[in-house]
Formats: structure tokens, C-alpha cells, sequence
């Protein structure tokens, strides 16, 4: 079963909504005893980073999550928020962030670059692959994501980034390591590149 995860921050029924149009069954839940159940996790997010942590600490996920993603190596797709909350912190915060990925999460800064870029960064983006990913398998010419955020992913691997977007100047979109899957947009928003992008995490990992 697919597990998505309600720790009280993401567009969870959006998110169910786009799964089942692909034809995949799943569940909204907190209980860690159904998640430590999960075929597939999809971790999403809307909101600031620290609240996202301390909502995973005080509903006791935290544990149940690392176990499933770093021992049984379950497939986990961090959605905005979600895969912030996988890189080992936040500029927006002070608390350390789940640490699946060697990377920080940065404010966008545009005090060298040219032109207006208000934030948050707000509409449609084209992406580029970078690396190979499934994710991206028999995706639709000139995708393009919808994205909300104000931070952005900074590894410390380049080889962790997957794809890339531009505002102001280019930056990572998405991170892939093995089992950890994470993308800055939101495909539940993004027509049938999401609906793409979901059969793929679905059939490929």
C-alpha cells in the first residue's frame, strides 16, 4: 500500500486524488503502525521547516520512518516541504532536519543577479534532467512543474541532484539517492507531468 504520510502540512487529499487517477490504491495516515506497513511512502509538505520537524517528533514518526526508508529501504517521494525536511537542515530553521540526504536547504539570493525575482518563487517551471531517473521515464516533452518555495536544495553530492530549475539562476529541483526520491514542485498541481511523474514512482521504484 501506499503510505501518505499526515503529519497536519501537505495537499494530501490532492495528492490521493492524483494517485488514484493513475489507478493506485492509498491511505492518509499518522499511525506509525500502518506506516511500518508501506510498500511506498510519499512525504509532503506545505509550510516552514522547523513546524514540519517538531509535527514529526511530537507524532512520534520519526522512528518508524527512518526504518522504513534507511533499513527496509522502502521507496519515499518527499514532496516540497517533504524533501526539505530530508536534507540535514533548513536556513529557515534551527532545527536539524531527517539528514537522508547530505545537502541544506537555502534561501534563494539574488544580490548578484540582474532583474526582479520576488519570493516565494510562485508558477510553472521548466526542469532538467541531469541524471538518469525513472522518475523522468517516457516523461512529455518541455515538462514543466508547478512550484511554491522560498529555499531551495543545496547538496553537498552533486550527484545526489536528479533535476534542475531556474529562477534568477539555476538550481536543484530534485534529489534521488537509491530509495530517496525528493522534488521541489508539486506534482499533484502539475497536470499530466504529475500524473507522469506519480505512474512512474509508482512502477518504477
Amino acid at each position: 500500500m501506499i503510505t501518505i504520510v499526515n503529519y497536519g502540512m501537505g495537499n494530501l487529499g490532492s495528492i490521493k486524488n492524483m494517485l488514484r487517477k493513475v489507478g493506485a490504491d492509498s491511505v492518509i495516515t499518522s499511525d506509525p503502525d500502518v506506516i511500518i506497513k508501506a510498500s511506498k511512502i510519499i512525504l509532503p509538505g506545505v509550510g516552514a521547516f522547523d513546524t514540519g520537524m517538531s509535527c514529526l517528533q511530537e507524532m512520534n514518526l520519526l522512528d518508524v520512518l527512518n526504518h522504513k526508508v534507511l533499513v527496509e529501504k522502502v521507496p519515499i517521494l518527499g514532496v516540497c516541504l517533504g524533501v526539505q525536511l530530508m536534507t540535514k537542515g533548513s536556513e529557515e530553521g534551527v532545527l536539524p532536519g531527517l539528514g537522508w540526504f547530505d545537502a541544506q536547504t537555502k534561501k534563494f539570493n539574488f544580490v548578484d543577479i540582474k532583474g526582479r525575482y520576488p519570493l516565494p518563487n510562485m508558477g510553472w517551471l521548466d526542469v532538467k534532467l541531469v541524471k538518469s531517473s525513472k522518475l523522468f521515464d517516457n516523461m512529455y516533452d518541455n515538462s514543466r512543474f508547478y512550484f511554491v518555495h522560498t529555499y531551495h536544495l543545496v547538496p553537498t553530492n552533486s550527484t545526489d541532484a536528479s533535476m534542475t530549475a531556474c529562477y534568477g539562476y539555476d538550481y536543484v529541483a530534485a534529489l534521488e539517492c537509491d530509495n530517496i526520491i525528493g522534488v521541489q514542485f508539486h506534482p499533484e498541481k502539475s497536470h499530466k507531468f504529475g500524473i507522469r511523474l506519480y505512474e512512474n514512482f509508482i512502477k518504477y521504484f
